[in-house]
């Protein structure tokens, strides 16, 4: 009996001692006994090593570590969409300039001047035409009754005021443009509509004088039913030829219609006859 004791004591023992090899191993590698390394072989102590120098360098023990992950997408080298959002102050269509209506501005210039260019609606009627003769005349431009230009859209719509008359006070008729210019005070007091004589019955570029002035309505004394309204006589050609109104303001035509005298607007004509004496210089020129 007590000898199975001893032997189970010495399993023990052993058992122990043996634990206590494996957990040294597993706390401190082995190492392998190199030249310059001796061992005793009494205590199993390895003596100090001989420190031999190394020719090749110790690679890293660390390895870097790989990403734990891995973007799953890539990103797009182009943009997805347009963007949005338009720059402050800038506008997002193209704005198209409003179109101007040169013929109408023109005519509302003349108008306002004095002009007389019949309705004012944009059109270049045969009336337009006679106002733009005028302005021509009166700016010192080439004169006649043609379309209107690029020129005269420049001349009027440029020009600050109605220009001041270059000529005495008095009254022209400029055959031409079928207009009459009353000047008074070197102003254009008045720029009006005219018809001169008709082929055969020209009238005469002449300059005369006031002479007579027959105020109201008489009959002609050449042409039965032919009534005169406020006639100023300039000169003394038999019977004699005279600024006047018509019986309608319809004869008062854009060409010339009259029998040697200048026929005149009625309203015109009554103002003209108040505001011009005896002796003012009346003068006929151009050609129609």
């Amino acid at each position: 009996m007590a000898r199975r004791r001893g032997v189970v004591a010495g399993l023990l023992v052993l058992g122990v001692v043996l634990s206590g090899c494996t957990d040294v191993a597993a706390d401190e590698p082995a190492k392998s006994p190199s030249a310059g390394t001796t061992t005793s072989a009494s205590s199993g102590t390895p003596s100090s090593p001989v420190a031999t120098p190394s020719t090749t360098p110790s690679t890293p023990s660390v390895t870097p570590s790989t990403p734990a992950s891995t973007p799953t997408t890539t990103p797009s080298a182009t943009p997805t969409a347009d963007p949005t959002a338009t720059p402050t102050g800038k506008p997002t269509t193209p704005v198209t300039p409003a179109k101007v209506n040169y013929p109408l501005e023109v005519e509302k210039r003349l108008a306002a001047w004095g002009y007389p260019v019949g309705d004012v609606d944009g059109e270049v009627t045969a009336r337009t035409k006679q106002a733009l003769c005028a302005w021509r005349e009166t700016n010192g431009l080439p004169i006649s009754r043609e379309r209107l230009t690029t020129a005269d859209v420049r001349s009027v719509l440029l020009a600050k005021n109605r220009p001041a008359p270059t000529k005495p006070a008095g009254i022209y008729v400029n055959k031409t443009c079928q207009v009459l210019y009353q000047v008074v005070d070197n102003t254009y007091r008045r720029i009006v509509w005219v018809s001169t004589g008709a082929p055969g019955y020209d009238t005469p570029n002449r300059t005369g004088k006031v002479w007579r002035k027959w105020a109201g309505a008489h009959e002609s004394s050449l042409y039965d039913d032919a009534y005169m309204y406020d006639s100023i006589y300039f000169l003394k050609d038999r019977p004699g030829i005279a600024l006047h109104g018509s019986r309608s303001n319809t004869l008062i035509k854009t060409y010339p219609a009259s029998h040697r005298c200048v026929r005149v607007m009625r309203p015109q004509i009554r103002e003209i006859f108040k505001e011009t004496k005896i002796g003012t210089t009346v003068s006929v020129y151009g050609e129609y």
